[in-house]
């Protein structure tokens, strides 16, 4: 085989001899990286730094959920790290965006984001480059939307709705004739044919027609309060420096309707939110009160579970929810190709939310939620209709899922549920609470 001659009909100086060794040089290292594989930024993938809070089945539904957009990008790599969900993660958030060393992505609750957007915790989204990757404002139902927004400005981007609902056992439920024709159950419209269907419910199982546990858990106790004051059609309001806005009678009627179901025939009187989980699993129930992140338990159980929006018991339909949004946390100095890669990883996420559906959620990306393949996840599309009626808590700095707020309501409220207290004293005690609240500046 004939050989190359690099320096034909050249001198071989010692100028020559030094560059061609350095040319030769070049394009062995050359050879050596695309061996490799490509260049060096090829051969290593942005790293992505993703904060969240979801722990359980939800937990291994959103690694599947990573892993898979990770296989789709070689250009990074999603990093998650799973925090305790409640104070501790948020306190945690906050202080590492104080301090300058915050991951490049997180999970916050849409409730949660005015705590943190006002004092520049959180990075606005850029809708251009949303919209590169097929995000705009029409992929999401008008009142998760309006959620992201904080002055004019998008901080948030829901991967879901997550609301408070109703499960109910179909065997228990035919056997106590309130099943309509469709198979479904039957449609109640005050708190007396409420009580009335729970009854029925009791005769069946013997125990309880209905599962609610409460003890020690503000955010239960919150979730159906809320969901009762808001399907009077009232408001609150909390704004800072002025007193609780709040309809007061709406507050007391709702707290004395929950009241009045634990009299341990229509519901046990006490309980904890794992013993009322239970009770309804194994059939000592009809109807739960829970949300919908509870359904693969029931699933795995084989139970003959179906479910729906809580009934609209006084007028207005509403149901408590809250969203699991993605949030920008502060960067100091901001990495462009990471925050990219953050938007196509965000965006890959929210395409293939339909298996985030199957852990009982609402996708928040309108594609996924219009699909065939979606209406055909049951109970799931039975109270898809949640979506609409949603109840986010009222805003404020100290409000919000996990926050010390609901804390705060159960150490006013629970003895009221254990009929203890009456409902107007328990309440007059909680809003003199929000009121101090009210009157301090937000700490962050």
């Amino acid at each position: 085989m004939k050989q190359f001659d690099f320096f034909a009909g050249k001198e071989l100086s010692r100028r020559h001899l030094l560059s061609g060794t350095a040319a030769i040089g070049s394009l062995l290292a050359a050879a050596t990286l695309s061996g490799c594989g490509g260049n060096a930024s090829a051969a290593a993938p942005r790293d992505i730094q993703f904060w969240h809070l979801l722990s359980g089945g939800d937990g291994i539904k959103m690694q599947a959920l990573i892993s898979k957009a990770n296989e789709g990008n070689p250009g990074f790599k999603v990093h998650p790290t799973v925090l305790a969900w409640g104070p501790p993660y948020y306190t945690k958030l906050a202080m590492a965006s104080a301090g300058g060393r915050p991951p490049q992505l997180a999970i916050m609750h849409a409730s949660r984001v005015p705590g943190y957007a006002p004092g520049g915790l959180i990075d606005p989204w850029d809708l251009d480059l949303l919209s590169e990757n097929g995000v705009t404002a029409d992929s999401f139902a008008p009142r998760i939307w309006d959620k992201s927004q904080q002055n004019g400005k998008v901080f948030s981007i829901a991967l879901d709705s997550h609301p408070f609902i109703m499960f109910y056992n179909t065997d228990v439920a035919r056997k106590a004739g309130v099943l309509a024709g469709n198979g479904q159950l039957q449609e109640v419209k005050s708190p007396q044919e409420f009580i009335t269907m729970a009854k029925e419910m009791q005769k069946v199982t013997q125990a309880h027609g209905l599962s609610f546990g409460y003890l020690g858990s503000g955010s239960q106790m919150w979730r159906l309060f809320y969901t009762l004051y808001k399907q009077h059609g009232a408001d609150m309001e909390l704004t800072p420096g002025q007193p609780m806005k709040v309809d007061r009678d709406a507050a007391i009627e709702s707290l004395e309707f929950m009241a009045s179901l634990f009299d341990d025939t229509i519901a046990a009187k006490s309980g904890d939110i794992s013993t009322g989980i239970a009770e309804f699993a194994r059939g000592g129930s009809g109807m739960l009160f829970s949300g919908v992140w509870e359904l693969p338990t029931f699933k795995k159980a084989n139970l003959p579970v179906d479910a729906a929006t809580i009934p609209t018991l006084f007028g207005t339909p509403a149901a408590y929810a809250d969203s699991h949004s993605f949030v920008l946390p502060r960067q100091l100095n901001v990495d462009e190709a990471k925050r990219r890669d953050v938007y196509k990883f965000v965006s890959d996420i929210l395409k293939g939310s339909l298996s985030w559906a199957e852990a009982g959620h609402i996708p928040a990306f309108q594609p996924v939620v219009q699909s065939q393949a979606y209406r055909e996840l049951t109970p799931q599309i039975h109270y898809a209709n949640a979506a609409d009626i949603i109840a986010y808590d009222p805003q404020s700095w100290f409000s919000g899922s996990g926050s010390d707020w609901q804390t705060y309501f159960a150490e006013n409220v629970q003895n009221v549920l254990l009929g203890r207290d009456k409902a107007a004293d328990g309440w007059a005690a909680f809003e003199k609470r929000t009121n101090t609240l009210l009157s301090r500046p937000n700490p962050v």
